[in-house]
């Protein structure tokens, strides 16, 4: 279908007008959506999103009516405290396991991390105190072999042979093995 030199003029006339908008104040309105959001890419939607409003609503781009750029400042800023009120309104996204689709959560889920932590905890009240004394001087504590045996009055080669069996008990437990925890003695 052949367009009409009217809507032709007009598509001209509409570019012509957010170019020019934006070589006026597109520098000014980036600034502001920058401050407003603290990241350039939303800023930018914000800015185009801005003039596709002035677009559609040319009539309030008269000096009659005020001034242009107070118009799309203010304009701006409704939109981005729009996008912001809508954000705060969504509850955090939670991701679902699916054997056809693995999705990555938008927020982890802390239920996982919940039970892995009383797993661990069971696990651990179930080694001997030697082994917890050992775990914990060189994991928690994040000393070094030597600095562990010093500390707990053991030789290193000790320390290094509880931390192994101690490792092969939690490894036991996390797994849902049956095998006791107490049974393992150095």
């Amino acid at each position: 279908m052949a367009r009409t030199r009217a809507g032709a003029r007009r598509d001209a006339a509409d570019e012509a007008l957010i170019r020019t908008l934006y070589e006026q104040h597109g520098g000014a309105l980036l600034a502001y959506a920058i401050r407003l959001t603290g990241d350039r890419a939303a800023a930018e939607d914000a800015v185009q999103e801005t003039l596709i409003r002035a677009w559609r609503n040319p009539e309030a781009l008269t000096e009659a009516k005020g001034s242009v750029r107070g118009w799309l400042l203010t304009v701006e800023r409704n939109l981005i405290t729009d996008r912001f009120r809508a954000r705060a309104a969504r509850p955090a996204e939670v991701a679902e396991v699916s054997e056809e689709i693995a999705t990555v959560p938008v927020e982890r889920d802390h239920a996982d991390g919940v039970v892995e932590a009383l797993v661990m905890t069971q696990a651990l009240e179930q080694l001997s105190p030697e082994h917890r004394e050992v775990l914990r001087s060189i994991y928690f504590q994040r000393l070094s072999v030597a600095e562990a045996a010093a500390q707990l009055g053991i030789p290193p080669g000790t320390v290094k042979s509880r931390v192994h069996y101690a490792l092969r008990a939690l490894k036991t437990s996390y797994a849902g093995g049956t095998g006791g925890l107490k049974e393992v003695a150095v």
